[in-house]
């Protein structure tokens, strides 16, 4: 056990992380010349269309220090907000966290949320200044702020180019003498704690774990500690780039375990693995259940597969545990699932992981967020209000309140008046404005996270052109005035299109919405009327006219009566269409929704 080191690779989006990871990997020879190739871990095609990380990738590998053989197992964790559950779990089963600051970007938002995560843990932390070797990298001035956020010594901030390798030998050095190994029996019960799955659809589910107290051995009968069920461990064994089956994983170490599960909802993320004949007293302390912040719906295209769509959101929630859902049905869409996801990517990332490897069209209806609703009767009682059509009546309905977030925006200095309007566009209140260098500065805001969930993200990227970057966490509820708008077209509400919004901006949204459908909705044989309606009043109208024939074009001199009579003849024919006639709302008039500033 004194030989193996656990960590992972922190840090904000975009700061280097997977690209260090390849320099440790090719250092060490884990991976050959030939299977090396750029951010070697992320093997989602998403993963490398997009640049970002979006699953954490365990890997092991082997180092030689001083004559002694280590075994050092690295997580590389992803970076964006959206993916914080997956950074929380992968610290859950480490000992020491390399904190990745790049040279010329400074410490942003998500490099303090993380690094705050790795402290309540109890980790180690090395600080690495990366990609020292651009023109633009500012070292003296990001070690000084590296210097300040952790309490450090100069010596401590390692410098460190993953495109060159520069000083990587130095920090598999440090890795070995200042991650401490890791603590536990291997003479107790076994203990293993599950931090990921994956669905393989020719073994099962495997589950990787890693071992805190005992050791796990190939063909013991196992059992898992949630469900209470018993496994026999078919297969063990350590994660290199490919699966490597080995007799025994001892404790401390990192690895998988195939039983040949079929079922997706008998592994859950933060179980513990036991064995049947020496059980162990209880499981570990597992990782905080998820809270997801938005939620939406998800409808198959073809009501027919809405079995299908289940097993599909099962087998993705064995790789990306952050995801819940439950059955819902709507009245415009049939039956489906609403879904909770940790932000807008997240969801977006879920709907195209839905497409692309269960091929699975869904239709994705407007997100909103959770509230809580009171009623005259029983002030102290509160009652979920997870969708808008399950919003009470106006008349019983005491007060709702909505779920605020803390936002910390770091910014430079030249765009703090644009960060701050947009905030107090987005009912935000500012609760303290500091300089984290001359040109630096953070901000933080309290502000609803309904108001956080539409367009935020990207237009406050595109005021600071992309310099600032923002993270959250929830506060809890407050009390606010808040209404439901529905939309009706040709007089039948739109379930998909409710929303419950600030009274403020009721008026403005509403006519947003309103034109922005007009665009999106194919035209008729009649007339549409698109209303937005609080209640009973309507409070924005726009129509999309009808497509016309010119029914009168073969009438050419002649009196104006004949004129007439085809054209009332046309009139009399589209009124009987508008009666009988439906509208399909295509998807994109769902998405398009959300961005309603564009």
């Amino acid at each position: 056990m004194k030989n193996i080191r656990n960590f992972c690779i922190i840090a904000h989006i975009d700061h280097g992380k997977s690209t260090l990871a390849d320099r440790l990997l090719e250092y060490t020879n884990t991976v050959t010349q030939r299977e090396l190739q750029s951010q070697t871990l992320d093997d989602m095609d998403l993963e490398k269309e997009r640049g970002i990380t979006i699953k954490s990738h365990a890997i092991q590998m082997d180092y030689e220090y001083k004559g002694e053989k280590y075994i050092l197992n690295l997580i590389d964790t992803p970076g964006h907000v959206d993916f914080s559950y997956e950074v929380s779990r992968s610290i859950a089963a480490c000992e020491g966290a390399l904190l990745i600051v790049d040279a010329a970007q400074s410490i942003q938002a998500q490099t303090i949320s993380n690094l705050y995560l790795a402290l309540e843990n109890d980790l180690t932390i090395i600080p690495i200044l990366n990609k020292i070797d651009l023109p633009s990298a500012n070292p003296e001035e990001v070690t000084d702020e590296i210097m300040n956020l952790i309490g450090c010594d100069y010596e401590d901030v390692l410098r460190v180019s993953g495109k060159t390798g520069e000083g990587v030998h130095d920090l598999l050095e440090k890795i070995v003498e200042r991650i401490p190994a890791p603590v536990g029996d291997p003479d107790a019960p076994l203990q293993a704690l599950v931090f990921d799955s994956v669905y393989n659809p020719f073994r099962g589910i495997e589950a990787y774990f890693k071992v805190v107290n005992g050791s796990i051995t190939k063909n013991e009968k196992i059992k898992f500690f949630a469900t209470g069920k018993e496994y026999g461990a078919d297969e063990v064994g350590t994660l290199k780039l490919k699966q490597v089956p080995k007799k025994t994983i001892g404790c401390g170490d990192v690895g998988y375990l195939v039983s040949g599960i079929k079922d997706a909802r008998e592994v859950k993320v933060g179980d513990t693995i036991t064995s049947f004949e020496k059980p162990a007293a209880g499981p570990i302390d597992g990782f905080e259940e998820v809270k997801p912040m938005v939620f939406a719906g998800i409808y198959p295209i073809d009501s027919e597969d809405f079995e299908e769509l289940r097993f599909s959101l099962e087998k993705l929630r064995l790789n990306d545990a952050s995801l819940v859902f439950e059955p819902e049905s709507s009245a415009a869409l049939g039956f489906g699932f609403r879904c909770g996801f940790l932000g807008m990517l997240h969801m977006e990332i879920v709907q195209e992981r839905l497409d692309r490897e269960f091929n699975m069209n869904v239709i994705t209806t407007v997100p909103n967020v959770s509230y809580f609703g009171y009623s005259k009767k029983d002030p102290e009682t509160p009652i979920l209000i997870n969708n808008p059509s399950e919003m009470m009546d106006p008349s019983i309905m005491d007060r709702v309140e909505e779920p605020f977030i803390k936002a910390s925006i770091i910014t430079k200095s030249d765009f703090v008046g644009a960060v701050m309007t947009l905030c107090i566009e987005k009912r935000g209140e500012i609760v303290n404005q500091s300089y984290l260098t001359s040109e630096r500065v953070e901000l933080v805001f309290n502000m609803p996270l309904a108001e956080v969930v539409f367009d935020f993200y990207d237009r406050l990227k595109s005021i600071s052109k992309g310099y600032a970057s923002f993270d959250y966490h929830p506060i809890g509820f407050r009390s606010s005035k808040l209404v439901k708008m529905d939309i009706l077209i040709n007089g039948d509400m739109v379930d998909a299109l409710s929303s419950l919004i600030h009274d403020s901006n009721a008026y403005y949204i509403g006519k947003k919405m309103c034109e922005k459908l007009r665009e999106l909705i194919p035209r008729q044989q009649f007339d549409i009327a698109v209303q937005a309606a609080l209640g009973t009043k309507v409070i924005a109208r726009e129509t999309i006219k009808a497509l016309r024939k010119d029914v009168t074009a073969k009438c050419y001199g002649g009196d104006i009566s004949r004129k007439r009579k085809l054209l009332e003849k046309q009139k009399e024919g589209k009124k009987k269409m508008k009666q009988i006639g439906r509208v399909e709302v295509p998807q994109s008039a769902f998405m398009a929704v959300l961005k309603l500033n564009d």
